[in-house]
């Protein structure tokens, strides 16, 4: 489970352990949301106003299990991975898939469940752990005067490869390749400091 989980951030790129099947990944996402989606409806504020909330054809738990594989496969670029793969190979497993440009408006709305899952599935401390940051870039260099989206979080930092503008990720990762906590910073966060 910890591969997944690093996949999933995009920092792993050869598996260490064994992936999991895409049906014994999708019961795991599954079991997780139909206890987190309930627990987490009953936590949401309300401004007083009623909302639908429309489904969609598409579960919270596909969705998920769907990014996670992405992160599983050797492709580089979503957009490649849903419409070649996905859309060709997978009907079968995902039978009511979406349009691609449907599929990303929805993707936001899988980043809070995402987050908690991750956490639920951490590894266990072994007592040796491995630090280590990466900058997640928000825009090219060339568009950050005109970057509105993290306008307010998103700082200049530096790495051994030089400036990026956006995020830094940090990890603590056991020896077995397993996540054990992960923090998002600002780029000018000295990596001591998480």
């Amino acid at each position: 489970m910890g591969w997944n989980q690093l996949r999933f951030l995009g920092i792993a790129s050869r598996p260490r352990v064994p992936t999991m099947s895409l049906e014994d990944l999708y019961c795991d996402v599954d079991e997780f949301c139909q206890v987190f989606l309930p627990a987490w409806h009953r936590q949401l504020l309300s401004g007083g106003e009623r909302k639908r909330r429309r489904t969609s054809r598409l579960t919270l738990s596909e969705i998920m299990t769907i990014l996670i594989c992405f992160h599983q496969s050797q492709y580089r670029n979503f957009k490649a991975f849903y419409l070649l793969h996905l859309c060709r190979h997978s009907r079968g497993e995902f039978p009511h898939l979406l349009s691609y440009h449907r599929f990303v408006a929805l993707i936001p709305t899988a980043l809070m469940p995402m987050c908690i899952y991750l956490h639920t599935r951490r590894g266990e401390d072994t007592g040796i752990a491995f630090i280590d940051a990466t900058s997640r870039v928000v825009c090219h260099p060339r568009r950050i005067h005109s970057h509105r989206v993290f306008k307010s979080v998103a700082r200049w930092g530096k790495t051994s490869m030089g400036w990026f503008y956006g995020f830094k990720l940090h990890l603590v990762v056991n020896d077995r390749g397993e996540l054990l906590a992960f923090q998002v910073t600002p780029g000018n966060v000295d990596d001591r400091r998480p």
